[in-house]
């Protein structure tokens, strides 16, 4: 019998599928181990941060919205390492910007808010969304590099049944449960993945909208500002 099959049922734990497969099955089961590892990281890691960025942007669109002063609360808030603070600021420093000449174009500088405020929320959503891109590549890549595994690991029995010249399910089983392991851990880094980019992806979203409506509403004050200036 060939010695690489020689385990018995209980023996077909899986710390035993590991250390008894063949090297390439072996680098595949680690590496996708280790991106389950990295998976969860930034599962957690996002999680807190999304929680955090809705919470504070809360706060903050309820200060500035109570705010009687915009310059004063630009004073104290405008540093504010928010999405929605950035967003503020970048329209406070265009509104200063147009309407500090003597003439002021209204319909310019109206034009003007609206472009730059929508691009500082453009920013602030790639920032937040720059790591949803690997969640995405490891829910897609990961089942195909366990199934490569399990490939490869069905060639290698087929290959020791062959040697041994014995199909019987003692010599043809280890091997068979050492390359269906490797697709096991394949899904079992590949399904969280999907499914924390799609509620991410899902939250990111909502920040977005949050954005967006921020900086209509602030557009809509300045803009009551220009109307009533001369």
């Amino acid at each position: 019998m060939n010695p690489v099959f020689n385990m018995d049922a209980a023996t077909l734990s899986p710390v035993a599928l590991f250390l008894q497969a063949d090297i390439v099955v072996k680098i595949v089961m680690g590496g996708l181990l280790l991106a389950s590892v990295w998976t969860w990281a930034l599962i957690f890691a996002f999680w807190r941060r999304l929680g955090k960025t809705r919470r504070e942007m809360r706060r903050f669109e309820n200060d500035f919205w109570k705010a009687e002063d915009i310059d004063a609360f630009y004073k104290r808030e405008g540093d504010a390492a928010l999405p929605s603070a950035r967003v503020f600021a970048a329209g406070v420093r265009e509104w200063r910007r147009s309407t500090a000449g003597g003439t002021i174009d209204k319909d310019g500088t109206r034009e003007r808010l609206a472009t730059t405020m929508a691009a500082a929320s453009a920013e602030e959503v790639d920032t937040l969304s720059d790591k949803l891109n690997i969640l995405a590549t490891v829910g897609s890549v990961a089942p195909f590099v366990g199934l490569f595994g399990t490939v490869w690991g069905i060639m290698r029995s087929f290959t020791g049944i062959a040697a041994a010249q014995n199909s019987s399910l003692a010599v043809v089983a280890p091997g068979i449960a050492e390359a269906l392991f490797a697709t096991a851990i394949g899904l079992f880094a590949a399904i969280p993945a999907v499914i924390a980019y799609n509620r991410f992806s899902h939250g990111v979203n909502r920040i977005e909208a949050a954005l967006n409506r921020f900086a209509d509403g602030f557009h809509t004050t300045l803009s009551r500002q220009l109307d009533s200036s001369r």
